[in-house]
């Protein structure tokens, strides 16, 4: 491992922590100018091809999703460990299928059912991008379905 202060080729390893079932983290410390720093080291998997709604296909990229939840987040009690392990669930759901391509809008439904436990307020911003509201009537009925589960789940 090459350090990112000095670039000298040899490091050691402090710490390892597995941080999911697909990422590792490893503290090191360069062994020339003693500066420390974090690496995780992931396992390569084949590719998933996203279909979108325009029938292209691209490659599965987890950063897309970060890019949307950070967005939906904003001002939100919501850490972005959070928001990691909420990508990582879903990333997990979504090679657990052994699909080769999925549809974008089934990624976008993984997301939005773990977003909706987390915070309503983030889940109605992502929903309103990813569903395209174009009126507040939009918005007005997707809360109203979103008061009806919280009422329901309440009187059970």
């Amino acid at each position: 491992m090459i350090c990112p202060y000095c670039s000298h080729s040899e490091t050691k390893v402090l710490e390892t922590r597995e941080t999911s079932d697909t990422e590792t983290r490893r503290r090191r410390e360069c062994n020339k100018c003693e500066k420390r720093f974090t690496t995780y080291e992931r396992v390569e998997l084949k590719p998933i091809l996203v279909i979108k709604k325009d029938n292209k296909r691209e490659q599965f990229d987890r950063n897309k999703i970060i890019h949307g939840l950070l967005r939906s987040c904003e001002k939100r009690p919501i850490s972005m460990d959070d928001v990691e392990k909420l990508v990582d669930s879903v990333e997990y759901k979504i090679r657990s299928m052994g699909l080769s391509e999925i549809k974008s809008t089934k990624i976008g439904t993984l997301v939005m059912n773990r977003l909706k436990k987390k915070d309503k307020i983030a889940y109605i911003r992502f929903a309103s991008v990813y569903r395209d509201f174009t009126d507040i009537k939009s918005f007005e009925d997707e809360i109203e379905k979103l008061t009806e589960q919280v009422i329901n789940k309440t009187a059970k």
